[in-house]
């Protein structure tokens, strides 16, 4: 069995999408940074609908070379058919959404890297893992990356890999159009086509536009063109229509009715950039599925669908999951990119391309205090950022290059260490409550709409603590309610992962249902956390039924950490060992019961820094400890 579904080869870009929609590229402000590339976003596609996708090309041996191959790690898309060349840059591409018939592009590909490709980067080994190598037409545009191509192909056909071609024409990357021109889909040119036609008899598959068969035909009679193109490849041939959908050939071309079809979606196009590399992923899945025409059409058109109604290329298509639920659901409101629940979907089941690692265990030091680190002997402001970098430098000794390991760290005392430790494969959570508020105040950063979270570093957790309780009054149930939507919101829109803290007991008294009953409270106003904070509950029935609230409303949430409260290590052990059977509940999340007696003896400077170091490694190294052992016994138990 091949080990690989998948290959793609050819183009890889960063491309930066200007935020404001409806304004000239000239005038825009601001721009979201996204991997892009024909066959980059085909292969992140195909990986979000469970295929084994990879992906053959160049990236410059600098940031956004380097931002590629991590985006397409977290993507789950196999990176070793990514070179690196230390002589070009990566290719860049400015986009923006004018209106719905105008989408402006700048392709920055002077001699960039994955224009570098040459045969020596095809590895028949690599080649012969996979059941299908896709090829994009613009790498048959120049003699050097078109011999990788073919030599890609020559290797695929000697190995029983289908093979498939994207046309993927862009004139002004076959330099039949100037550098303005980077929206332009269709330049007659007799020279193209006669490059195309002397490759199309190598493909098991061909997908274009009707423009895109126009060149790869040599006439805009699209009927006659798919004939043209029908008299040299027995390949099976799929023409998008746009809203007419698309049509399946598989032999003679009599009419459009002489083709198969599946059904399209009425839903508003918003950006069309990036749709044909969706409908692509869609349409592998389908064909390498084993689907009859009209199914994989019906994926092909569905991935399309999402990819006209959102923001960027590879962000907006779907995982798995989506699209059963989309199709099994149908359309409910044609701007997809608005549907609450698809959008809670999408967002939960494509969580991984956003923020990588494995986070099925989560040992956090939590040093984000900055009331209780105020308040003692000795403290100032800039004492207690050094001490935050000691906490930083003991979690580092702890995790030594290991996964699953995180902190809480603020960014008002602790900005020192908050920056640093960025790109540590920590996880970082970041508080945005004010310090002991209730009702909830957020920190003064973050502005009154929250605007602050678009300066925060995108792998930073947005963490907020909300004391509350269900016998709270209904003003201030609502009040702090409202305040954590704010926030959800603008996490939500920032990309950036929600935590929900939540601890009732410091206002009223608890039983077995107190926090499953704040649970459903939020999640009944629309707030669904990518991870819950919760303070340790003394019973089996009582982290039964949290699960149960949380399980009911969203069975993709990444899961809970328990805190600690202060407690004595032995007191946090038995609690463990009660939360650790749960396998929502991922770790724990403690700090004071770590730094406490340290940070006061280091403030009052009865304590070096070696010395500080040491001591709280050591007091989470054997929290680690604890926790695992009750992991791995609640996993005998069960």
């Amino acid at each position: 069995m091949k080990s690989l579904d998948v290959i793609t080869i050819g183009r890889s870009s960063v491309d930066l999408y200007g935020q404001q929609v409806g304004g000239r590229l000239e005038d825009m402000g601001s721009f979201a940074k996204y991997i892009g590339g024909s066959p980059t976003n085909i292969a992140c596609g195909t990986a979000r609908l469970g295929l084994r996708s990879a992906v053959i090309t160049r990236v410059g041996d600098e940031h956004m070379g380097r931002f590629i191959r991590e985006q397409l790690i977290r993507e789950g898309v196999d990176v070793r058919g990514v070179a690196t060349d230390p002589e070009r840059l990566t290719a860049l591409v400015i986009l923006g959404i004018r209106d719905r018939d105008s989408f402006p592009l700048i392709f920055y590909r002077e001699n960039c890297a994955d224009m570098a490709l040459t045969e020596a980067d095809i590895d028949e080994g690599f080649i012969a893992e996979a059941r299908c190598v896709l090829a994009t037409g613009t790498h048959l545009s120049h003699p050097r990356t078109e011999a990788a191509v073919m030599r890609a192909l020559e290797l695929a056909r000697r190995h029983g890999a289908r093979t498939a071609l994207d046309i993927d024409y862009r004139p002004n990357l076959w330099g039949v159009a100037g550098h303005g021109e980077g929206e332009s889909r269709f330049v007659e040119s007799a020279a193209v086509t006669a490059r195309l036609q002397a490759t199309l008899p190598l493909f098991d598959l061909i997908v274009g536009t009707e423009e895109e068969f126009h060149i790869a035909g040599g006439t805009t009679d699209t009927l006659a063109a798919l004939r043209a193109v029908r008299a040299v490849s027995d390949a099976v041939l799929v023409c998008k229509r746009g809203a007419a959908g698309a049509v399946a050939f598989e032999g003679a071309i009599a009419g459009w009715e002489s083709g198969q079809q599946g059904p399209g979606f009425p839903i508003e196009v918003f950006n069309v950039l990036g749709a044909g590399d969706g409908f692509f992923s869609g349409l592998l899945k389908g064909w390498l599925d084993g689907e009859p025409w009209p199914r994989a059409l019906e994926y092909a058109n569905a991935c399309g669908a999402f990819a006209v109604s959102r923001h960027g290329c590879t962000p907006a298509y779907p995982s798995l999951e989506e699209l059963r639920f989309f199709l099994g659901r149908g359309v409910q409101r044609p701007d997809l990119r608005n549907d609450a629940a698809l959008e809670q979907i999408h967002w939960a089941t494509n969580r991984q391309g956003r923020m990588g690692g494995d986070w099925t265990t989560l040992r956090v030091f939590a040093f984000d205090h900055r009331m209780q680190l105020e308040e003692m002997e000795g403290y100032t402001p800039a004492r207690g950022g050094a001490f935050k970098r000691l906490c930083l430098e003991a979690a580092l000794q702890v995790q030594d290059g290991k996964g699953g390991y995180g902190i809480l760290c603020d960014n008002r005392i602790g900005r020192e260490a908050l920056h640093a430790a960025s790109g540590t494969g920590l996880w970082i959570g970041r508080p945005a409550e004010w310090p002991g508020s209730r009702p909830l105040a957020l920190e003064p950063e973050l502005g009154p709409d929250c605007g602050g979270l678009g300066e925060w570093a995108r792998e930073n957790v947005v963490k907020v603590l909300c004391f509350c309780h269900p016998d709270d009054d209904p003003a201030l149930r609502a009040a702090q309610e409202a305040t954590v939507g704010r926030l959800h919101a603008a996490a939500r829109r920032n990309g950036l992962d929600f935590l929900l803290e939540i601890i009732p007991s410091k206002v009223g008294p608890v039983d077995d249902d107190t926090t499953a009953t704040l649970i459903r409270q939020f999640y009944a106003a629309g707030i669904h956390p990518d991870w819950w904070k919760l303070e340790p509950l003394t019973s089996r029935a009582a982290w039964a039924k949290a699960i149960a609230a949380i399980e009911d409303h969203d069975r993709h949430t990444r899961g809970i950490v328990v805190l600690g409260l202060d407690a004595p290590e032995a007191e946090l052990a038995a609690s463990f060992e009660v939360a650790a059977g749960f396998d929502l509940v991922r770790g724990f999340a403690v700090g004071r019961t770590i730094f406490g007696q340290i940070a006061r003896d280091w403030l009052a400077g009865r304590m070096d820094d070696a010395a500080a170091v040491a001591g709280m490694a050591a007091r989470y190294r054997r929290l680690c400890g604890i926790w695992d052992a009750a992991r791995a016994a609640a996993k005998v138990a069960a």
